[in-house]
């Protein structure tokens, strides 16, 4: 089963260490990083922060190791860890994550 996990931070230092450590771990096969504003609640008040959201496409195999990495490098307390599982996905696509994601 393949995933694309989303977590956010509010640290591009941070968004790059979580990317480039899953990438040489081979824990995932390809990691997008986009700049996003975040509205959620915290602590009883509705903050709003403007982050880096990261989409890391991985497998279920691979997943229970990235998350145990995601949460060590993070620096939010509770961490936005969340995976969706991909349903469709085009043939080739889907090959050369599972062929990449084989690798060692």
């Amino acid at each position: 089963m393949l995933y694309a996990v989303l977590t956010t931070t509010d640290s591009e230092e941070i968004a790059e260490r979580i990317t480039r450590t899953l990438l040489e771990k081979r824990l995932a096969a390809c990691i997008q990083r986009t700049k996003v504003t975040s509205s959620y609640w915290w602590k009883g008040k509705i903050e709003e922060s403007k982050e880096v959201l990261l989409i890391i496409k991985t497998s279920s195999e691979k997943y229970p190791e990235l998350e145990r990495e995601i949460k060590k490098i993070h620096n939010y307390t509770v961490p936005e860890i969340v995976a969706l599982e991909l349903k469709e996905i085009q043939e080739d696509y889907e090959n050369w994550l599972l062929e990449t994601l084989s690798q060692k």
